[in-house]
């Protein structure tokens, strides 16, 4: 008697199938729902007037993000509440932009998302022989250039001149841009400059030394905080500008919102991790304002803090985006996310085949047994009865030749040699009675 049976060694041909197809599909189910695409290599960045802090800060972003061969398109506004129009417009192109604190509304949550916030942006009041003591009312009837439309100077200018009793609507509140407004304040042209902006700003520093020029301080800062929470109060210390000539002659109390790097929630992760780690080198040195460390904060003012910005503030950038170069750590993220799913389904299967594959075996020898006993239960009762067994003989010779040519391994051949040995005992006990 000779059994078909595979080499030794290998598996059965119907299991291999069913296993690979098992894991591609798997593989392919678990790819098209978990595979992030690619992030983007270019990214718009909408910033601010020329010589503004967004424009300066955008283009060191710009060359920090260059070196991971990621292309950032700077583009020239009026300035926050601009850039805050063009991150609500999905099709403007803009996916990051400078905002200021108090330009957003809550329903701005749902498409936008906030990597924290990266510096103080003071206001600056700047004036030209006004009475200090009168405070706002001084400056009633006066041309004050307040920046131009979509500013966040503008915009925080009204509502503070607007707490003094100045209406939005005057016509002597003029929309320059700050390098404008300080020539011409310097000029002697219009009385007062009220303008948001950095330290850093050449404005700020033009102006605090012009002659004739004086910076106002806040006194009732506290109020305009406690009428407005997104503000903070800063103190630009006596001398700081220049210690020679002792500018400013005193301490000026300045109020300040802060700038948040905004997001479109749809910019893939990758790049806000590559986002976060340019603000950490651009804002966390040490400032006027500010200690080393301070910026960027995980800080949600108008917007919610984005979960990626969570996850840097709490445990930094990804493992392997920390030790890889940009490209080839997000390759190897995306591949993991694919890979790790599937071992996790193929490895558990690749160690059940054996048993399967045992089980299948038995199975098939079993089947056979069942009828064996089905036959030696009708053989005895046949012959309690005298009756003949010819029909009986037929069919176990029908199933010692099935038995033959059944299909098992090497490893299993030894169920069927087994059964057939029981099927010789069944057919000499039915010769017998016969």
């Amino acid at each position: 008697m000779s059994l078909p049976v595979p080499p030794r060694g290998s598996w059965p041909r119907p299991l291999l199938t069913a296993a690979a197809v098992a894991l591609v599909v798997g593989g392919f189910w678990w790819a098209f729902g978990a595979w992030e695409p690619a992030p983007p290599r270019e990214v718009v960045m909408a910033t601010g007037t020329g010589g503004s802090a967004y424009a300066v800060f955008g283009a060191r972003y710009r060359a920090i993000l260059g070196r991971s061969r990621v292309e950032v398109h700077l583009l020239p506004t009026a300035g926050a509440v601009e850039n805050l129009a063009r991150l609500r417009d999905a099709a403007s192109g803009v996916s990051v932009g400078f905002v200021q604190a108090g330009t957003a509304t809550a329903q701005d949550g749902e498409a936008l998302a906030s990597l924290g916030t990266v510096f103080y942006e003071p206001l600056w009041l700047f004036n030209r022989g006004l009475d200090p003591p009168r405070g706002f009312a001084a400056l009633r009837g006066k041309r004050i250039a307040i920046g131009p439309e979509g500013s966040g100077s503008r915009a925080l200018a009204l509502r503070t001149l607007a707490l003094g009793g100045i209406d939005a609507r005057s016509p002597d509140l003029l929309p320059l841009d700050p390098a404008e407004a300080a020539a011409q304040l310097t000029r002697g042209e219009i009385d007062a400059v009220a303008m948001v902006a950095s330290w850093e700003s050449p404005a700020v520093h033009q102006l605090l030394a012009a002659p004739g020029v004086q910076l106002a301080t806040f006194p009732r800062a506290d109020a305009h905080i406690a009428l407005n929470p997104y503000l903070s109060k800063l103190v630009l210390p006596a001398g700081v500008a220049d210690l020679g000539r002792n500018i400013p002659p005193a301490d000026v109390v300045l109020v300040a919102p802060k700038a948040s790097l905004v997001v479109r929630r749809d910019l893939h992760p990758a790049l806000q991790y590559l986002l976060l780690d340019a603000a950490t080198e651009v804002h966390s040195p040490p400032g006027l304002f500010h200690r080393a460390g301070e910026f960027p904060a995980p800080e949600a003012i108008d917007l919610p803090l984005a979960l990626d910005a969570r996850q840097f503030y709490k445990s930094g950038r990804p493992f392997l985006q920390r030790y890889l170069p940009f490209w080839i750590g997000v390759l190897a993220e995306r591949l993991l996310l694919v890979l790790i799913p599937v071992v996790g389904v193929a490895y558990p299967l690749l160690r059940s085949l054996p048993a399967l594959y045992a089980w299948a075996m038995r199975r098939r020898v079993f089947r056979l047994y069942g009828e064996l006993k089905l036959l030696e239960i009708e053989a005895e009762e046949r012959g309690a009865a005298a009756a003949p067994a010819d029909d009986l003989l037929a069919r176990l010779d029908d199933l010692d030749a099935r038995a033959s040519h059944l299909r098992v391994s090497r490893g299993h051949a030894w169920r069927v040699f087994t059964l057939q040995h029981h099927v010789r005992l069944v057919r000499e006990r039915l010769q017998k009675q016969a």
